[in-house]
């Protein structure tokens, strides 16, 4: 009986953390409709735009990294 308590737990805890990964996809998404509208209005201006945008789905992607390596800590790790 304890040890279904603790499993429920580590799953509960899992998608707690994995959270983190819903916020990522919505910052990559906010990113790049922001470079494409900039990209549009200001085409001379696209390679700084492409380079900011790059960085911040970099930036995004690595929070999302951090979130699914904690979901999977707390899942495998004993």
């Amino acid at each position: 009986m304890e040890g279904d308590i603790v499993a429920a737990a580590k799953l509960i805890g899992a998608g707690i953390a994995a959270i983190g990964l819903i916020g990522a996809g919505i910052g990559i998404g906010t990113v790049v409709g922001g470079a494409v509208q900039a990209m549009g209005r200001n085409p001379d201006a696209a390679p700084l735009i492409q380079t900011n945008m790059i960085l911040g789905i970099a930036f995004a992607e690595a929070v999302a990294i951090y979130a699914l390596v904690v979901a999977l800590i707390i899942l495998f790790a004993s």
